[in-house]
């Protein structure tokens, strides 16, 4: 990914390697979270067909962790939403040929 540009938005806008840097590194965080997480639901499905009762007191830590995770893994997605967002903007504000548009238009469709 490194030293790529992304020329998906509005008309031929390119993220900067900067960007990119930043979204590599979030997904790879994301990815981290996801296998820990894979890691802690067998976990806790081995504690819950166990059925030790230190065990099952066991997962109820596992859990919080793993709600704390899942919490963390959206946070990422929210952040990288809105660096997603500023950048198309600042993408399409540089394009002189949209006059300031980045051509995605919202609203109602044609009928």
């Amino acid at each position: 990914m490194e030293g790529h540009s992304f020329s998906g938005l509005g008309n031929g806008g390119q993220l900067d390697g900067k960007v990119m840097q930043t979204f590599q590194k979030s997904f790879v965080q994301v990815q981290s979270i996801l296998d820990q997480n894979r890691l802690l639901i067998n976990e806790i499905n081995q504690n819950h067909e166990s059925k030790i009762p230190g065990n099952l007191g066991r997962n109820v830590g596992l859990i919080r962790e793993l709600n704390n995770n899942i919490r963390r893994v959206v946070d990422l997605y929210a952040d990288l939403s809105t660096a997603f967002a500023k950048s198309a903007e600042a993408s399409s504000e540089g394009d002189s040929s949209s006059g300031g548009r980045s051509g995605l238009k919202r609203g109602r469709p044609p009928l």
